[in-house]
């Protein structure tokens, strides 16, 4: 099996530490994992601001770079949800990555099956659910649609030794970043944020984790505004941690 990794723009821009430890991570797993050069971005900001048609060149370079790989593991929902639902109806051929495009949670949990992982941890954490997570990849699904809910990312973290892993109140609910919807309804977006912020703290917990930078950017800024006590960290870089 061999994995091509896709490193998101924001990821490689803001917070390349966590293109760092999903590499470390899969490597450790023994994954025969490829970082292609020259990647760029996916198309998903053009598409989100209204342009989606005239992204459609970023997909065609996203499938050249990604095509012959088995899978494409990216530490991302928003960007592998894009690939996968966006970029059928962008291209007007035959796409080869959507179907193979995993999220890095999705992989190690679906795809893997990991029941184990080295290292510890021993630090309460609140996990956030995005909503392409929560909604299009189903990382999490809530008691409403099964007798026994479940959480991919709760389970892989569990496996970490030493960690408590906590959830907040209305787990489910958006943390107000949304893209496009930050910058055009900033006041909403970021009342948004600062309840889910305060759910998050509520739970007793060190740190915010997810496996979505975007969410954690935006609640993270919302925090150093307001000196909040809490950290965030990309679920990636607890799952490497102590390797």
């Amino acid at each position: 099996m061999r994995v091509g990794l896709f490193i998101p723009c924001y990821v490689d821009a803001l917070y390349p530490h966590v293109g760092v430890a999903t590499f470390k991570l899969l490597k450790k797993l023994k994954v025969d994992v490829v970082y292609p050069e020259r990647q760029t971005c996916c198309g998903q900001p053009m598409a989100n601001g209204g342009f989606q048609r005239m992204s459609d060149h970023l997909a065609e370079r996203f499938e050249d770079k990604f095509k012959d790989f088995d899978y494409v593991v990216i530490p991302s929902v928003s960007c592998a949800a894009f690939v996968r639902v966006n970029y059928p109806q962008i291209l007007d051929h035959e796409c080869q990555t959507p179907k193979k495009t995993v999220e890095l949670v999705e992989f190690l949990h679906d795809v893997l099956k990991v029941k184990e992982l080295p290292g510890s941890f021993p630090h309460v954490v609140s996990v956030h659910n995005s909503c392409h997570g929560v909604r299009e990849l189903t990382l999490s699904t809530p008691s409403e649609f099964q007798e026994k809910p479940t959480n991919k990312i709760v389970e892989l973290l569990k496996l970490k030794e030493g960690i408590t892993v906590k959830e907040p109140d209305r787990k489910d609910e958006c943390c107000g970043f949304g893209g496009m919807f930050a910058v055009e309804e900033a006041y909403v977006s970021t009342a948004m944020g600062t309840d889910k912020v305060k759910r998050h703290m509520d739970t007793g917990a060190e740190i915010i984790t997810g496996s979505d930078s975007s969410c954690l950017m935006h609640m993270q800024g919302i925090v150093a505004k307001n000196h909040y006590p809490i950290k965030f960290m990309h679920v990636a870089e607890i799952l490497a941690a102590g390797l």
